[in-house]
């Protein structure tokens, strides 16, 4: 299963983007396609947080359109939105633990985690950082 990273969402919200059409059509092939694919629920809030955040895009995308757009997106039926499971606690300490990441760097930790505990074979983005957690295929779609 593949998932994709908060900046996949972001891209394809953001026209100005220079990624837009392409993690449009990135995001449109994962959800028609039958096979399942993810979004970790952290990335989702992550995307609200930057796509309507004045200091981040002026104008920032107004919250309605963007909780419409995320909607959207969330009525895939392929889609499997990933959680914290029991099990969570145990794999989340060995990424910190193996990455041996800090500060800023836990929240990527946390979608690691999460992708790791759900079997995901590939995480799509855009951000280097996530190459430095072992057991995780990262691949850079633009």
């Amino acid at each position: 299963m593949r998932a994709v990273d908060t900046n996949v969402l972001i891209y394809a919200e953001v026209i100005t983007s220079a990624h837009h059409s392409e993690a449009r059509e990135l995001l449109r092939d994962l959800s028609e396609d039958a096979r399942p694919w993810a979004i970790p629920w952290p990335c989702v809030y992550e995307y609200l947080r930057v796509v309507t955040h004045p200091r981040v895009y002026h104008p920032p995308v107004p919250l309605r359109v963007a909780l419409a757009d995320l909607r959207a997106v969330l009525a895939s039926p392929s889609l499997v939105l990933l959680a914290e499971t029991a099990r969570h606690a145990d794999i989340m300490g060995r990424v910190l633990e193996a990455s041996n990441v800090a500060g800023n760097l836990v929240h990527d930790a946390h979608i690691a985690a999460l992708c790791i505990e759900h079997g995901v074979s590939e995480l799509l983005t855009g951000d280097r950082d996530f190459a430095r957690f072992r057991g995780l295929r990262v691949t850079h779609p633009f």
